[in-house]
């Protein structure tokens, strides 16, 4: 019916004798029509949500039944990566399609101040996503997309928030790291207190079913972005009982429950009860959401991503959870701080229950997404991205270099390294202690058996492409810090080892 206005309203002007609006309109209609065939595209982030910590990845603990879900109808990704063991690099890098090394954003914001019992004294980073940047909501948004976005944000304080960035509405998105509570009041600037005890995971399914609702006829991103499963452990009542009957039914763990890892421990075991609460309620917003769109046919031309911006907690704050078999977690370079879950589903077009070994990276979805929405893609802009629509195809991608650069102290207890993964290799660089490690995750996933003296050839050939890419981004390093103090006393404090 819409091509056949068109097509009438163009015949009229041609026989009025004005060819050149009559073109203009053929070429403004089309444009709509083709618009309004694009996919919408819904991105849920977690955060702090390791690999482990959902079923689909293997989890037996934790009960995550609306994400084994989407696992069974897309595709699960076993190595996909955040650009970033904490938050806020992640989160620019998928805005950006930029490495938080190029962006000089390279550590939660503001960010952890120096110590004395650190050796080393990090580099300054900005402390907001560059207004310059053309995220990937603004190019969506300049495609026809309507945006929003809802829940954690921390890129910058006011004036740089979801709206400066390519959101036409935004929802909790603030310079907060983490919430105040999970049960309202909030106290977030950018969303309004619910009844008291309301819970936030909740709130903010609430906020992104009524705009999937309101945007129906419209192609749309809905960036859902929880607080979840975030530190403050907070979860409701009734779920956190069914987790602690739960550990009473365990049996006998086999092994340590805490390992040593640097200067602090690696919990090994998923026991938590309250994590486990905050795990369900996260799994049930997906799950609502998943239902909603179905229920409104939506179902069938809505590309749906899940992913987490680092790993799990699992050396500091509680330690609530475990990354096993991969080692250590947020904060560290290790894989249990930089590997995510990641599923995708792009009806008629990803295989149900598929999955893809290849080397995804948060960088990516920027020019991912655009090439889904048949949008042309800006090379200037995602610098460092790639987009895996061969992978999601089903077919092979070529290998690249993946790079972390982290010149920080963690809270967790990592400390300033910058590390590359190239195929089943990947090099650690300790920058305080001048020494390099060497894995073969393909052999090693838990990085227990370091290569870095008996592979000589390939650290030197890791080492060097690692170094030169750091010189490429401009990446900022850190000094020595001159107000070290040897006798100090803190997480940092540490016997130096030294190799090459």
């Amino acid at each position: 019916m819409r091509m056949k206005i068109m097509k009438t309203a163009v015949e009229r002007i041609v026989f009025g004798g004005n060819l050149v609006w009559a073109l203009l309109l053929t070429s403004l209609c089309a444009t709509r029509v083709h618009a309004a065939d694009r996919p919408n595209f819904v991105f849920i982030l977690a955060d702090d949500l390791g690999w482990k910590d959902v079923g689909f990845n293997g989890s037996t603990f934790y009960e995550t039944p609306n994400l084994d879900r989407l696992a069974r109808e897309g595709m699960r990704f076993t190595d996909a990566y955040a650009a970033c063991s904490v938050c806020s690099p992640t989160r620019a890098s998928i805005m950006t399609g930029k490495y938080p090394a190029r962006l000089h954003l390279t550590d939660w914001l503001p960010g952890r101040p120096d110590k004395p019992d650190q050796i080393l004294k990090h580099p300054k980073i900005i402390t907001e996503l560059p207004a310059a940047e053309i995220t990937l909501a603004k190019a969506l948004q300049e495609g026809g997309y309507k945006t929003a976005f809802i829940g954690k944000w921390h890129l910058g304080g006011l004036g740089h928030w979801p709206e400066q960035a390519g959101f036409d509405i935004n929802i909790g998105g603030c310079g907060m790291g983490h919430p105040s509570s999970y049960f309202s009041p909030y106290k977030n600037p950018t969303l309004k207190d619910g009844p008291v005890g309301e819970y936030l995971a909740d709130r903010l399914t609430d906020e992104a079913v009524k705009f999937i609702e309101n945007t129906k006829g419209t192609p749309f991103l809905l960036y859902l972005s929880h607080y979840s499963v975030h530190t403050p452990l907070q979860a409701k009542k009734g779920l956190i009982e069914k987790y602690q009957k739960k550990v009473m039914q365990l049996p006998p763990t086999k092994g340590p429950e805490f390992v040593t890892e640097g200067n602090t421990n690696a919990r090994q075991v998923q026991n938590q009860p309250i994590y486990a609460a905050m795990m369900q309620s996260l799994d049930e917003s997906v799950g609502r959401v998943l239902d909603k769109l179905k229920e409104l046919g939506l179902d069938k031309n809505t590309v749906i991503i899940f992913t987490s911006d680092n790993g799990g907690l699992s050396t500091a704050e509680g330690a609530p959870t475990s990354n096993m078999p991969l080692r250590a977690g947020k904060g560290w370079p290790y894989e249990g701080g930089v590997r995510e879950p990641l599923v995708v589903k792009w009806p008629g077009v990803t295989k149900a229950a598929s999955v893809s070994d290849h080397q995804v990276m948060s960088t990516d979805y920027y020019p991912t997404l655009l090439e889904i929405a048949g949008l042309p893609a800006r090379p200037e802009q995602h610098l460092d991205g790639i987009s895996f629509t061969p992978a999601l195809r089903g077919k092979e991608m070529g290998e690249r270099p993946l790079f972390w650069h982290y010149p920080h102290y963690s809270n967790q207890g990592g400390a300033p390294s910058s590390s590359i993964r190239k195929g089943d290799w990947k090099l650690i660089e300790w920058y305080e202690e001048n020494r390099i490690e060497l894995f073969n995750l393909r052999l090693d996933v838990g990085e227990k058996n370091d290569l870095a003296s008996t592979s000589a050839l390939k650290r030197e050939e890791l080492k060097s492409e690692l170094q030169a890419w750091r010189a490429s981004v401009k990446a900022d390093m850190p000094l020595p810090n001159p107000n070290f103090d040897p006798k100090a006393d803190g997480p940092f404090k540490r016997k130096i080892l030294t190799g090459k």
